[in-house]
């Protein structure tokens, strides 16, 4: 697969690892944990360009994501969603809400102070994250 991470997507995130179609990244936004999983091709914009295979496989990996975040998160709710209109490239948003965030019960974008996690936080999340998507069949940390 022919890859390049926006440059927006690639300032505002670290990356995670990847999964058999898409790479993981968490926000840097002090929300959440905020997860972005980003099909692993140039130029692609709309779920519908994918192949029926690679929309299965995206299904997939939306679903074991939004599980993780349940499971080890514990949120009031996971909002999903793949808006694109600042970042054409085409990423799903999961974002584990809490009704104690700064942002709820609105969307987050143009809800919260733009503030991000500290080093050691970011560190440590991702960390855990990467152990804890370890146990997805097929992925590959960072």
């Amino acid at each position: 697969m022919s890859f390049t991470l926006h440059p927006r997507l690639s300032a505002d995130t670290q990356w995670i690892g990847d999964l058999p179609l898409c790479r993981v990244l968490l926000s840097k936004e002090a929300i959440g944990p905020w997860l972005i999983l980003v099909p692993r091709y140039d130029a692609l914009r709309e779920i519908h360009h994918l192949s029926v295979a690679d929309q299965q496989q995206l299904m997939m990996e939306s679903c074991s994501t939004a599980q993780l975040l349940e499971t080890y998160f514990s949120p009031d709710k996971i909002n999903i969603g793949a808006l694109g209109n600042l970042v054409p490239q085409l990423h799903v948003h999961h974002i584990a809400r809490y009704t104690t965030d700064i942002a709820w019960p609105g969307p987050v974008w143009g809800n919260t102070d733009g503030s991000q996690r500290g080093e050691e936080e970011r560190q440590a999340l991702v960390e855990r994250l990467k152990l804890l998507f370890g146990q997805i069949d097929g992925f590959t940390p960072a």
